[in-house]
C-alpha cells in the first residue's frame, strides 16, 4: 500500500528523508530542516519570493480553483451569491461561516447600521488633509486613527470584542470612504441614512446634494451591491496577507485593517482597474488594438486587466461584471470604453499568444468601466474595493487569531551580503567603490 509521504534523496550526502504529505498535497516547510550536510547546519530552506507556491495558513473562507475558474465563499459559488444574495448577507456568510436566517440577518443588519456614524473628531481629522489628498490615502490614515477611539479593541482574544469591532469596521468603512470623497470635492459631509440599504446609504453619503431625502437608483444600487459581493474576499491576496501578517503581532483590528488598506492602495492590487481604464483610454479606437496586441507580444507592454496570479481560466467575477455593465448603461448611458474592451477581448482571445499563456480578462478589466459610468472618479476605485473587502479582511484576521498554529509572521531570508568585516576609522577609510547591486540602487 502506498504511503502518504515524500522521499527525498540528498545527493550531497546520499541520505534519504521521508517527509509526511498532508491533505491537499502539502508538506510542512519545517520538515526540510532535518535535511543537513553536517550537524550544526541550520537545515534546508525553501526559497519562494512572493509566496508563489507557499501556503501560509489553513482557511475555511474562500476556495479558488484557478484552472477551472471557480470562486466560492464558504462553499457557495460566487455566481449564485451575485444573483441571489446581497452584500450584507454575503458579509455575514464570510464572517460567520453560514448564511443567516431571517431573524439573524435582521439582527446583523441592525448591528451594522447602528455603527455607521463616526466620531466628530474623525471629521476634524479628515479636514486636516489637503484639498487634493488622494481618498485612499485618507482612508488608510483614518482607519488607523480609529484605533485611538476604541482602545478596548486591543482585547483581540475576546469573542465579543472581535464581534463589536467587526460590526464597527463594516459599518463605518462606507462613511469614511464617502467623507474622503466629499473632502476631495470640497463638499460638505453627508451623514448616514440608516433607512436606506447598505449600498443605498453609501450612494447617499456620496452624491446627496440639496434634496431632503436621497433616493438611490435601484439599478445602480443593486449593481454596486453585486460589485461589493464580488470583491468581498479572494483568498490569500496581497491585502489579506498584510491583514494576517500585521495581525499576527496582535495589534487591534483597526491597525491591521489600515495595513491591509495600504496594501490595497498599490497599483498592482486595488489600483488595477484604474490601470485597465487608463490603458483603454490610451488605445482610444478599435483600429489601434492590433498595434497594442503586437506591442504586448514584443514584450513592450502588457494589457492591464488580463491575466491573474491564480486564475488560468476566465475569472468568474469578470463574466458577472460583463453582464452587469449593460444593466448600468441602461441608467447611465453606454460607456464608449465597453465596445473597445469587448473588441480587445475578442481579438486577444483568438490569438495563440494569449491562448497559450492562458491570459483571460480578470475582474479589473470591466469593473472600472462600471465605476466610471456610475460617476466615480478613478481615484475612488480602490476605496470602493476596500469597503467590500473589509468583511473578508476581518474574517481572515479572526481566523488567524483563533488558529493555534499561527505565530507572529517572521519569514526567513537567504543572506547574500558581505562576509564578516571590521570597522575602519574614517581617516584611513578608502572611498567607497561604485556598486551596481540591488543595495546601492536602493539608496
Amino acid at each position: 500500500m502506498a504511503k502518504n509521504t515524500l522521499t527525498i534523496t540528498d545527493n550531497r550526502t546520499g541520505k534519504q528523508y521521508e517527509i509526511p504529505v498532508e491533505e491537499g498535497d502539502v508538506i510542512r516547510a519545517s520538515e526540510l530542516r532535518q535535511i543537513r550536510v553536517k550537524d550544526g547546519d541550520f537545515g534546508l530552506m525553501s526559497y519562494d519570493p512572493a509566496f508563489v507556491n507557499t501556503a501560509s495558513c489553513r482557511s475555511r473562507i474562500t476556495y479558488i480553483d484557478g484552472d477551472e475558474g471557480i470562486l466560492q465563499y464558504r462553499g457557495y459559488p460566487i455566481e449564485e451569491l451575485a444573483e441571489k444574495s446581497n452584500y450584507l448577507e454575503t458579509a455575514y456568510l464570510i464572517v460567520k461561516g453560514e448564511l443567516p436566517d431571517k431573524d439573524h440577518f435582521e439582527r446583523w443588519e441592525r448591528n451594522i447600521k447602528i455603527h455607521t456614524m463616526v466620531h466628530e473628531n474623525i471629521k476634524k481629522f479628515m479636514e486636516g488633509f489637503r484639498y487634493d489628498a488622494h481618498p485612499m490615502g485618507m482612508l488608510v490614515s483614518t482607519v488607523g486613527a480609529m484605533s485611538t477611539f476604541y482602545p478596548e479593541a486591543n482585547n483581540i482574544h475576546d469573542l465579543e470584542s472581535r464581534r463589536l469591532q467587526t460590526r464597527r469596521l463594516i459599518g463605518k468603512m462606507p462613511t469614511l470612504a464617502a467623507f474622503a470623497y466629499r473632502h476631495s470635492r470640497g463638499l460638505p459631509y453627508v451623514y448616514p441614512d440608516n433607512e436606506l440599504s447598505y449600498t443605498g446609504n453609501f450612494l447617499s453619503m456620496l452624491f446627496k446634494m440639496t434634496e431632503l431625502k436621497y433616493k438611490p437608483n435601484p439599478i445602480l444600487e443593486r449593481a454596486l451591491d453585486v460589485l461589493f459581493i464580488l470583491h468581498a474576499d479572494h483568498e490569500q491576496n496581497c491585502s489579506a496577507n498584510a491583514m494576517r501578517a500585521v495581525g499576527s503581532s496582535q495589534p487591534d483590528p483597526y491597525s491591521a485593517t489600515a495595513a491591509a488598506t495600504a496594501a490595497l492602495y498599490g497599483p498592482l492590487h486595488g489600483g488595477a482597474n484604474e490601470a485597465a481604464i487608463r490603458m483603454l483610454m490610451s488605445v482610444g479606437t478599435k483600429d489601434k488594438i492590433p498595434a497594442l496586441i503586437n506591442s504586448v507580444k514584443n514584450g513592450e507592454r502588457k494589457i492591464d486587466g488580463f491575466g491573474h496570479r491564480v486564475y488560468k481560466n476566465y475569472d468568474p467575477r469578470a463574466k458577472i461584471i460583463k453582464k452587469l455593465a449593460y444593466q448600468v448603461f441602461e441608467v447611465t448611458g453606454k460607456s464608449p470604453l465597453i465596445d473597445l474592451a469587448l473588441e480587445l477581448e475578442r481579438i486577444a482571445l483568438e490569438d495563440e499568444y494569449f491562448i497559450n499563456r492562458r491570459l483571460y480578462p480578470n475582474v479589473d478589466f470591466y469593473s472600472g468601466i462600471i465605476y466610471q459610468a456610475m460617476g466615480f472618479p478613478m481615484e475612488m476605485f480602490p476605496v470602493l474595493f476596500a469597503i467590500a473587502r473589509t468583511s473578508g479582511w476581518l474574517a481572515q484576521w479572526a481566523e488567524m487569531v483563533r488558529d493555534p498554529e499561527q505565530k507572529i509572521a517572521r519569514p526567513r531570508q537567504v543572506y547574500v551580503g558581505e562576509a564578516r568585516r571590521h570597522y575602519t576609522p574614517m581617516s584611513v577609510r578608502p572611498a567607497p567603490t561604485q556598486r551596481e547591486d540591488a543595495v546601492s540602487e536602493a539608496i
